[in-house]
């Protein structure tokens, strides 16, 4: 890509999660990723359509940019990367492994990216490096210090850790009510090639859960909404409501109304996808019963 398209694209996502540039700070980079969690969706529609997605950064920036997309975390993450680096950001990239109940393991890294920018020192984090992640759905809200720590955000408590467990150098646990445990991440600065073949398992494999169940998801300062299959969970606060679609129209106006999520195609592709919706919300329904 071009340097000309590359700014292009770069400020037709500031555009899109109406954020102005500016020179980096502690302030600003709270402001973009704050903005950017609340607009661009965790999501893995595009999956469910069958769409073979790469995680290069510079096509998933132009996805968020000009097609008004989402993706997981390689996507956001990496395209959120892109726009950093050229806001004069210093931005690194790194493995991690999103594990559930039993704790981290070394086979769950990979499956995760991780952020970190440096050189913005604060009264709270004078070594200046800060944890930047996008990409976890109903994760952070904003960057917090890559400092041991408790960080509140709205209705959700993040505990960061230094670990020497064999596994990561520093760990994050999930509150509690979160949908997942934790997330543990390395320090070293990765290629995205590294999870290349983890995105070719996560995307396409049968076993894996990306491609078992439609999710869409945002963040906000209060809360979360996230879409699985066709069941609509709102969370403000400490209250949480559902409201289940049942009906391909009524699905599709929530995802492009409540998520932004406009795919294109002709009937025959959304038949298709609702169709893989509804046997994945089956199936949830019979393990429920």
């Amino acid at each position: 890509m071009s340097p000309t398209a590359l700014h292009a694209d770069v400020d037709a996502v500031l555009e899109r999660i109406g954020i102005k540039a500016e020179p980096p700070s502690v302030d600003g980079l709270a402001r973009i990723h704050r903005a950017y969690v609340k607009v661009v969706p965790y999501e893995t529609v595009w999956i469910h359509m069958d769409e073979r997605w790469s995680i290069d950064p510079a096509d998933s920036l132009r996805r968020v940019a000009r097609h008004r997309r989402g993706g997981y975390c390689f996507q956001l993450n990496g395209a959120l990367s892109v726009v950093l680096r050229e806001l004069g950001y210093r931005v690194t990239r790194h493995v991690g492994g999103v594990h559930g109940g039993d704790g981290p393991d070394t086979e769950s890294l990979t499956n995760h990216l991780v952020l970190v920018v440096h050189d913005l020192p604060a009264d709270d984090n004078p070594e200046g490096r800060w944890y930047v992640d996008a990409g976890l759905g109903d994760g952070l809200y904003e960057p917090t210090p890559l400092l041991p720590g408790t960080y509140d955000q709205g209705p959700l408590q993040f505990r960061l850790d230094a670990t020497h467990d064999g596994v990561g150098d520093w760990h994050l646990t999930h509150d509690p009510t979160g949908s997942f445990a934790g997330m543990s991440f390395r320090e070293g600065d990765v290629g995205m090639d590294t999870f290349g073949r983890r995105h070719e398992f996560l995307s396409t494999s049968p076993e894996s859960g990306f491609a078992g169940t439609v999710t869409a998801q945002l963040r906000r300062a209060d809360g979360t909404d996230i879409l699985r299959g066709c069941v609509l969970s709102r969370r403000t606060g400490d209250d949480t409501t559902t409201e289940t679609f049942d009906e391909r129209d009524d699905w599709l106006t929530i995802l492009a109304d409540g998520f932004g999520i406009m795919p294109a195609g002709p009937p025959a592709v959304f038949d298709a996808l609702w169709a893989r919706v509804m046997t994945s919300h089956e199936t949830w329904l019979g393990r429920e019963h």
